[in-house]
């Protein structure tokens, strides 16, 4: 693989419809484009051309669509691209790779390619790549806003504003090491340790989220406990209106952990059906009951549910679950009062469930708003974020002129690297790993 190579591929998922694109990008692009149209002039550039295209080798028409030309550096990718709207059916769109593809000077892309030579053309930072990556999986209107403020930017500014910042007080520091006969007011030493002090205290704040960003991305974990039998799986299936546990009569169904995706309010929850928690010789069903414990103390949410037909309300170890999560009575239909304790729903006949879910929708919207600044989507800014308030609190701390530099320098560097400004090769796969194809 050469960043020289000309490379194509589908921009658009495979599979029957009406359009289909195909991307091309590289110093070939002129050529392999005159031969598939059989046109040696270029069209007008960011113009929608209707032209034929054609088998470069035998001359067969294979479709008819539109040609766009992006030339260098106005394109994605920085390079010379071109689009083929093509129709999307699949014999189309292989004869027209596999066109492609005969050719010496073409090759089919790797995964996130195209998007890695727009970062290494200085068409985004790594914030941005990760930001699209984001935005092409988000699922959720709330994932859709936090992956497009990434993408224009947010948050790749504010980490270059903060290395600026790191680069003229380094700048200054390593005058006064070059230049030791001169002297330097104490107000000025003060004013630099000042701008380390401030951006050790704004990273600490930044950092200091809750995982808002990471839990927007993944999704907020919540998980439905309780004892036996109270309906917990019944639940399940109503909150996500489909049968995606099973539901029986019989105490201790329900084994292992049955995981759903919800959108709610806008914003993503996986929520879990666990074992009925209680005392039992069965070791299938211990291990589900252990599993069930670790699974709430990992959530985002508790939902714990009693049996509101069982005179006396919850007992102290159903209590002993709720902690800071949720009370639910289940089975309200089949009681004449409404329950002293949590909120009254019915699987059967829907009371209680839209309140629920609204409950829901609020506590992922309070677990997962960022507010003002952009949030942190990924381990890899968190990690590099801590290093870097870790060398600065480390350089407040030196009385070594040298030595300060040396930690600021360092503090620099750990935010170049989340932004790809420096010594980023080593985590190039990771970023573009989750890449499709074409993009």
């Amino acid at each position: 693989m050469s960043d020289l190579d000309t490379i194509f591929a589908p921009a658009t998922a495979p599979g029957h419809a009406g359009v289909a694109v195909i991307r091309l990008s590289g110093p070939a692009v002129r050529m392999a484009l005159a031969a598939l149209t059989g046109q040696a002039k270029m069209p007008g550039p960011r113009k929608a051309t209707l032209t034929p295209f054609l088998d470069w080798n035998s001359g067969e028409v294979l479709d008819q669509g539109l040609v766009l030309w992006f030339p260098a550096p106005c394109s994605f990718t920085g390079e010379d691209v071109a689009e083929l709207h093509c129709h999307g059916g699949g014999a189309v769109v292989a004869a027209l790779l596999s066109s492609l593809g005969g050719r010496d000077d073409c090759r089919l892309a790797e995964a996130g390619e195209f998007t890695r030579r727009a970062f290494q053309n200085g068409k985004m930072d790594l914030t941005q790549a990760e930001g699209l990556a984001d935005l092409i999986a988000a699922e959720t209107e709330a994932q859709r806003r936090q992956a497009q403020r990434q993408l224009a930017g947010e948050l790749g500014q504010l980490y270059e504003g903060w290395r600026a910042d790191l680069i003229r007080a380094l700048a200054h520091l390593e005058a006064d090491i070059d230049f030791p006969d001169e002297d330097v007011p104490d107000a000025m030493t003060d004013r630099k340790r000042s701008v380390l002090q401030r951006l050790a205290e704004e990273i600490s704040i930044h950092l200091d989220d809750n995982n808002r960003g990471e839990r927007l991305r993944d999704g907020c974990q919540m998980v439905i406990l309780g004892p036996p039998n109270v309906g917990k799986s019944s639940l399940l299936n109503a909150l996500a209106r489909r049968d995606a546990a099973i539901v029986s009569s019989q105490a201790g169904t329900t084994r292992d952990v049955v995981e759903v995706y919800l959108n709610l309010g806008g914003y993503p929850v996986v929520l879990a059906d666990t074992a009925g928690i209680r005392d039992s010789d069965d070791h299938i069903e211990a291990e589900g009951v252990r599993r069930a414990r670790a699974r709430g103390d990992q959530a985002d949410l508790r939902i714990v549910l009693y049996d509101c037909t069982k005179g006396g309300g919850p007992d102290d170890e159903t209590l002993a679950l709720v902690q800071d999560g949720m009370l639910v009575a289940s089975k309200s239909d089949l009681v004449e009062n409404t329950p002293r304790r949590g909120l009254a729903v019915s699987t059967k006949t829907g009371q209680g469930i839209d309140v629920l879910l609204d409950r829901l929708a609020g506590k992922a919207a309070q677990v997962m708003t960022t507010g003002g600044l952009p949030g942190l989507t990924r381990l890899r800014h968190r990690q590099g974020l801590e290093d870097c308030r870790d060398a600065l609190c480390r350089a407040l701390e030196e009385t070594e002129s040298e030595l300060l530099a040396e930690d600021v320098r360092v503090a620099a560097r750990h935010l170049g690297r989340i932004i790809g400004r420096v010594d980023v090769e080593d985590i190039l796969e990771v970023v573009f790993a989750d890449f499709c194809i074409g993009k």
